[in-house]
């Protein structure tokens, strides 16, 4: 298991990550229909980014319990 320190630096990693994929979503909406055909891809890229800051952030909490 990954020590503390490295726990959080992955939970901060991992949500800097979760957010641009957040704000590139909001902005892909924000200009349909111009780029319609790119929703599928980064609606995924944003999924994945929040499960696995979700998934980081349970691991920080089981660490710290």
């Amino acid at each position: 298991m990954e020590d503390l320190d490295t726990l959080k630096a992955r939970v901060k990693k991992l949500n800097a990550q979760a957010t641009q994929a957040k704000m590139d979503l909001h902005d892909l909406s924000e200009d349909l229909p111009t780029n319609w055909e790119k929703i599928l891809e980064v609606a995924q890229i944003a999924f994945d980014s929040h499960k696995a800051l979700m998934a980081a952030r349970k691991d920080l909490a089981a660490a710290t319990a």
